[in-house]
């Protein structure tokens, strides 16, 4: 059997049980004033204890989420969906520079530092050369949704520094430097958060979270920002729109429009 990682070690079984709990709420597949299923029933379709589902049911009442009342059972409450953060990817560099001007940012770390050898593969370094690395958190109406981590290549990271960064958008300085951005490669996957990173965005350890890695290069082709974003997901979203395209030997969908950018 293989050891718990530190993050399996850290995080309570009744964490893991308000995750699953919540997100069935919210996605109300338990609707608003029906009973959900009794501490018993719970217990044994999580495989846990009954007072590790009495902590995560607490932790949901607390927020207000779910009503309960003795010999009556537990009872979700209405939620008011939060509408998630969109933009559409055809114009994914205007959109993510308009963005940033209607949400608030804050830079909590700022260096330079060695390359590892996945930011040096990335930014076409050598490992060790010496890389600006950023850490932000933006926030949206007050509420943070997303942890930026940003490495830029020597040249570039030497165009400005942490008072620039910490008051305007990655991208517009860039711009405003001569860098001329021309395309992106871009990955989206799930991580979960660790104690520094839930910390920075007012969540557990060990909520899941969108992962997006993003390659940004110059006119030349010559990588320019290596990103490493986390979201919260009920913030925000990415939605693709696809047609039906009849190929000469067999069928394909093709996306015609894709939204959920972060902004950088």
């Amino acid at each position: 059997m293989r050891p718990a990682s530190e993050h399996e070690l850290v995080i309570p079984l009744h964490h893991h049980v308000y995750i699953v709990l919540r997100q069935q709420i919210l996605e109300r597949h338990y609707p608003p004033g029906e009973v959900m299923p009794s501490e018993m029933e719970l217990s044994a379709l999580f495989g846990v204890s009954r007072i590790t589902v009495r902590r995560a049911l607490d932790r949901l009442q607390s927020e207000k989420l779910v009503s309960r009342a003795r010999g009556r059972g537990t009872f979700p409450l209405p939620v008011a969906p939060r509408p998630p953060i969109k933009a559409n990817l055809r114009g994914i560099f205007e959109n993510l520079v308009a963005m940033g001007l209607q949400t608030s940012v804050r830079l909590v770390e700022f260096g330079h530092v060695p390359a590892s050898p996945e930011v040096a593969l990335a930014l076409e370094c050598e490992p060790g050369d010496d890389v600006q690395r950023a850490v932000r958190i933006r926030s949206h109406e007050g509420v943070p949704f997303s942890h930026l981590t940003t490495y830029l290549p020597p040249a570039v990271g030497r165009m400005f520094g942490e008072a620039e960064l910490a008051e305007k958008p990655l991208l517009t300085l860039l711009e405003t430097a001569g860098v001329k951005v021309a395309e992106a490669e871009q990955s989206i996957s799930a991580k979960l958060a660790d104690p520094i990173v839930a910390q920075l965005l007012d969540i557990e350890p060990g909520t899941a979270l969108v992962w997006v890695k993003r390659l940004v290069r110059d006119d030349a082709g010559v990588p320019v920002e290596f990103l490493q974003a986390l979201y919260r997901p009920e913030i925000y979203e990415y939605h693709i729109r696809m047609a039906r395209i009849e190929g000469d030997s067999a069928s394909m969908w093709s996306p015609e429009e894709v939204s959920g950018a972060g902004p950088a």
